[in-house]
């Protein structure tokens, strides 16, 4: 028993912390590149929002309607998903931009321009691996119990998380190099998103396992789905148009789309 515990944290580990190769994808291009700044918002933003409403919301679905029933189920998962966006716009209005007090001119108010730009990107990174580390809370558990129960299918869902955990690392590591130049900076929240897949396994396994059952793994997802789709309209695409081509940050988003798409289809 104690070396399936092993095993399948492990593998939960693994899966969670390839958000660092997306980082590290990430760091290829110059900073000043803002062709490629734009082109990965929207990538990260076609990500998001596929697996927000084809996996997440839909997993969110199938676990309420186990619970409340069809009716029941399916209301209470779109009021979960219409609550984490109205969770995450409430963090959005408490939180502040930080806005330079003194009104400036020509290029001194050309600087004021783009320190807020990165302070907006800076706030899309970290709202970005926000959302990506609570999506990965449940995704860990989840990931740790299916590898308890069937070690032998353990790997290929661990390659297939790991996959599509790599673009969410693009997700929240471009936005916050872009803003402050330190990849460092950069890599640690996306590491810190990633490290939420094996603390979620592990908390849950030893504290809330006798807590968890479907209608909370329902609200949970449906929750984050809402979430991660709010970041995605008000924060990704808004900034991948305003700092590049219009029709680039388009192909970014259908891009991410793509590749979260066949992530998912990897391994049925």
């Amino acid at each position: 028993m104690n070396n399936n515990l092993f095993f399948a944290f492990g593998l939960t580990l693994i899966a969670g912390l390839s958000t660092g190769i997306g980082s590290a994808i990430a760091f290829f291009a110059k900073k000043t590149n803002t062709k490629f700044l734009a082109f990965s918002l929207g990538f990260s933003a076609g990500v998001m929002i596929y697996v927000s409403m084809i996996e997440i919301f839909a997993k969110a679905q199938t676990s309420l309607r186990a619970v409340l029933g069809l009716k029941a189920g399916s209301w209470a998962t779109v009021a979960s998903f219409f609550g984490g966006m109205f969770l995450i716009a409430l963090i959005d209005k408490v939180i502040p931009n930080e806005e330079n007090p003194h009104h400036l001119h020509n290029v001194e108010e050309l600087n004021e321009s783009k320190v807020q730009i990165e302070d907006n990107l800076l706030r899309t990174g970290i709202f970005t691996a926000l959302a990506v580390g609570i999506h990965n809370f449940p995704e860990g558990l989840a990931t740790f119990i299916s590898a308890l129960q069937e070690p032998t299918i353990a790997i290929p869902i661990t390659v297939a998380i790991a996959i599509h955990n790599i673009p969410e690392g693009i997700s929240i590591s471009a936005p916050v190099y872009y803003a402050t130049g330190d990849r460092k900076k950069a890599f640690k929240y996306s590491f810190l998103s990633g490290l939420a897949e094996p603390i979620g396994a592990l908390i849950g396994y030893l504290v809330l396992m006798p807590f968890l059952n479907d209608a909370v793994f329902g609200i949970v997802f449906g929750v984050v789905a809402g979430i991660m789709v709010y970041i995605s309209l008000d924060e990704l695409l808004p900034s991948a148009q305003k700092y590049g081509d219009h029709h680039l940050s388009i192909a970014g988003l259908i891009s991410g789309m793509a590749i979260m798409a066949v992530s998912l289809l990897l391994f049925i």
